[in-house]
């Protein structure tokens, strides 16, 4: 069974850090864009962060370039390091896994979690 949960969410207030992580279990990591989504209430979804696992290679929206680092373990484990949150940073964060897509890879997903949420109060 394909299982992706998230962990590390939470409040925190404006300019602070938090870390989520994302542990995979049932899923082939290999070759694949294993990234962050979030989405806000009445807002679209947005690519956070990813990485290509064939490559390293590492994607980011411009919204958070330089304050958030994606990075990944031996184990399946997927992070997100967040640092200088802002309010609109505040959505639900999603860990998910694709096949394809380049940096429309959350277009594209054939695994996702439940979701954790993250608050950033001004």
């Amino acid at each position: 069974q394909v299982q992706l949960v998230e962990s590390g969410g939470g409040s925190v207030q404006a300019g602070g850090s938090l870390r989520l992580s994302c542990a995979a279990s049932g899923y082939t990591y290999s070759n694949r864009y294993m990234g962050w989504f979030r989405q806000a209430p009445g807002k679209e979804r947005e690519g956070v962060a990813a990485i290509y696992t064939g490559t390293g290679t590492t994607y980011y929206a411009g919204s958070v370039k330089g304050r958030f680092t994606i990075s990944q373990d031996t184990k399946n484990t997927l992070y997100l390091q967040m640092n200088s949150l802002k309010p609109e940073d505040t959505a639900m964060y999603y860990c998910a896994g694709s096949p394809y897509g380049g940096n429309l890879w959350y277009r594209y997903l054939e695994v996702r979690g439940q979701g954790t949420q993250v608050t950033v109060s001004s």
